[in-house]
């Protein structure tokens, strides 16, 4: 592992230099690695794994979209896309990659093909951290392992194609075999994980809902909403206040955030934006951060871990979630923002 100082941190990282990708290939060359859901995760991670040389197959039931999806995607029914059961039956390394809902529902049936020294794998780590609300058990004599890409299954996939790597982190929850270490490092790295940091299954899990609630997808959209309201109460136009509130942010600012950091970006502004954004960002850290600490601390009691259980297990939850989401969609916001994407220059070409 590589020592790493993090901001005066030293932490130990696993990169591709010293477990390159000839060494997973040896740890996994007499796997088989049985990919068990073919929603978010699930095809960038087999399809990853597929193209850097390991024995995959995919898991999925039969006449599902996820089922077309994946035949779409080049996996072969009967040689290497199978029915769930089978799928968990030949499989050596069990990729549990549904969504948390549907691990609880279909535990039962891979429990009972998780026989000794076989792999259990997962991608969060909600359902065995909160395992005495999901019934998540995992027999003693099976690895417990987790890989959690730092990003949506689509940007693992994008970024794969494109030769580059999504930061992952991985955890042990249990070493039956004393080779469970090895084996999440080298799936690590045939997804396509640009390095490899370590954690729990609690922190990761922790980390991973304070993250989609705060800045990588509530906070962010409750920020926007807020200063395009206010742009709007104002007089600005929808073109303005989007532009100013979302497209600059993303299509200017960011990549350069993602390039060398947020004072590169302020480097390489005005110097009235960078006055501007020095005083302010203090009163918005001191404004939020309450929020963060009720949201960490429904995380860590396990409310929103039940929240999510209670929401997605009823049977109307499909419709439920596609009328919150029409309320994003519909709004002038987001309305202002297709009409903006479709002004892109590339769209042009």
């Amino acid at each position: 592992m590589a020592k790493i100082n993090f901001g005066g941190v030293e932490e130990e990282v696993v990169t591709r230099e010293e477990f390159p990708l000839e060494k997973a290939q040896e740890v996994l060359k007499d796997e088989t690695v049985a990919v068990i859901g073919y929603g978010v995760q699930g095809p960038g991670q087999a399809l990853n794994q597929k193209e850097n040389g390991v024995n995959v197959i995919v898991g999925q039931r039969k006449g599902s979209k996820t089922w077309d999806k994946a035949v779409a995607d080049g996996w072969v029914p009967g040689e290497t896309l199978f029915e769930i059961e089978e799928a968990l039956e030949k499989g050596t390394i069990i990729c549990y990659l549904l969504s948390d809902a549907a691990q609880i529902e279909v535990w039962p049936t891979v429990k009972k093909h998780l026989t000794a020294g076989k792999a259990l794998y997962f991608s969060h780590g909600f359902g065995i951290t909160y395992k005495e609300r999901t019934g998540i058990i995992p027999p003693e004599d099976v690895d417990v392992i987790l890989v959690a890409p730092k990003g949506s299954g689509t940007s693992l996939r994008r970024m794969f194609l494109e030769g580059r790597g999504l930061n992952s982190s991985y955890a042990i929850f249990q070493d039956a075999t004393g080779k469970a270490k090895d084996r999440a490092v080298a799936l690590g790295i045939a997804v396509g994980s640009g390095y490899l940091f370590p954690t729990t299954f609690k922190k990761e899990v922790f980390s991973d809902l304070t993250g989609e609630r705060g800045t990588l997808m509530g906070a962010i959209q409750g920020i926007f909403s807020a200063q395009f309201e206010v742009l709007r109460q104002n007089g600005h136009s929808p073109s303005e206040a989007f532009n100013e509130t979302v497209e600059e942010l993303t299509q200017s600012l960011m990549p350069l955030v993602a390039e060398n950091g947020m004072d590169w970006m302020y480097a390489n502004c005005s110097t009235t934006a960078q006055r501007g954004a020095l005083d302010w960002w203090k009163p918005f850290r001191d404004a939020v951060k309450p929020v963060f600490e009720d949201l960490y601390k429904s995380v860590a009691t396990g409310e929103e871990a039940q929240k999510s259980i209670d929401a997605n297990s009823k049977s109307d939850y499909r419709v439920k979630l596609e009328e919150e989401l029409k309320e994003l969609h519909d709004s002038e916001m987001w309305q202002a923002g297709a009409e903006v994407r479709k002004l892109r220059p590339e769209n042009d070409k």
